[in-house]
Formats: C-alpha cells, structure tokens, sequence
C-alpha cells in the first residue's frame, strides 16, 4: 500500500467527518473499539435523517507492519443506511452496508476459522462487500451523551488480490484471482458521543 497516499486519504476523511459533525445537530462521533483490537485506528460519524432513519460512515486506517513482516495493512470505508425501531440512536437498528477496503495482509491468524490462508501467505488488493446489518444501542448517561453501540453484519463480497507463496520480505506471486464469497460485512462494538439535541434515557 502506497503510504503517502493512504496518509492524505485518511486525513482527508477524518477531517470531513469532524467538519461535518460539528457544523449540525443529530450527529453522533464514534469509535470502533473492537475494531481496535485489530490496531486499527477508527472513527465514524451518523447523522439522523428522519424519526427512524440514520446514515453512518465510517473509516479505518492500519498502516503498521509487525515482527517477522505480519501485517494487516489496509484502508476501509463503509457506510450504512440505518432504520430504527424506536427512533434514531435508541434501541434496536437493522441496516444495509457498503464497504470498500484496500489491503495488504499476511500473517494473520483471525478466530473461527476466518481467511485461514492469511496465516501463512500474503494477499493484496481490493475488496468491496455488501451487507445487511443488526445493531443495538445502550444509553450510558442519563442525558444520553454517552452511548454504547454493538452491530453485526453479513453480506457478499468480492475481492480481486494478488497472493504471495509467504508473508514473508521475500514473497513471490503465484496467483491472481477475482473471488466472490460470504463474509461477516461488520463487527463493531462503539463508544459513541451524541452532538446536539438528544433523546433523554428514561
């Protein structure tokens, strides 16, 4: 992944989503802590549309390679149309999600049997996936500043990557190939702060 370039991205989306966040009411920042858990930085932002509607946006960057060349390098970018059964930033949510990623990764070991060739070689190039999602939000405060939010979310993907016979400094290609396939579309378990007028938690 050309650094640089996913420097000046992510600055770029970071910087519009707290220009956007602070300019306007119903909008919530937040962040992705299992997301963390991956080292990757995150943020997001969602906006209420209607009584039941919102739009989530998100993005992550990780750029770190770790002992031994293992890595999970990649850019990602998602957003979410949300529908709320009480009202927005309340309660349960189901949503549909778009996700775009660009990745370099190798030696990585992901729980429940997840892209298990990643533990032992390299792979390159991009992803876009489509989903559906279930969500639910708990008030932390009784001014409900504070949220909690917890989604998952299935879907299709397809990817088009290079693979390399190891993740190692010395990696050779063997394969290129374009691959469609089910994926989980979103794991997220968010620390959330609500901007401007709120539903009080009662």
């Amino acid at each position: 992944m050309n650094t640089d370039k996913g420097q000046r991205m992510l600055l770029l989306l970071v910087s519009a989503l707290f220009i956007t966040a602070a300019s306007a009411q119903d909008w919530r920042l937040k962040t992705n802590l299992a997301y963390w858990a991956t080292t990757t930085p995150n943020i997001g932002v969602e906006k209420r549309l209607s009584d039941h509607w919102s739009l989530d946006l998100s993005t992550g960057w990780n750029p770190f390679t770790f002992r031994k060349n293992k890595k999970l390098k990649h850019i990602a970018i998602q957003t979410e149309m949300r529908y709320w059964l009480d009202s927005p930033f309340l309660g349960h949510f189901f949503g549909a999600n778009l996700l775009y990623s660009h990745y370099n990764a190798g030696g990585v070991h992901f729980p429940f049997g997840l892209f298990p060739n990643l533990k032992k070689h390299r792979f390159q190039g991009d992803l876009g996936a489509l989903g559906i999602v279930y969500g639910y939000n708990w008030a932390l405060d009784k001014q409900n500043r504070w949220n909690l939010e917890a989604a998952i979310g299935l879907g299709l993907g397809i990817t088009r990557y290079t693979q390399y016979n190891c993740y190692g400094r010395c990696a050779t290609a063997i394969e290129k190939k374009t691959k469609t396939f089910v994926m989980p579309t979103k794991v997220a378990v968010s620390l959330v702060y609500n901007i401007g007028q709120t539903e009080k938690n009662k």
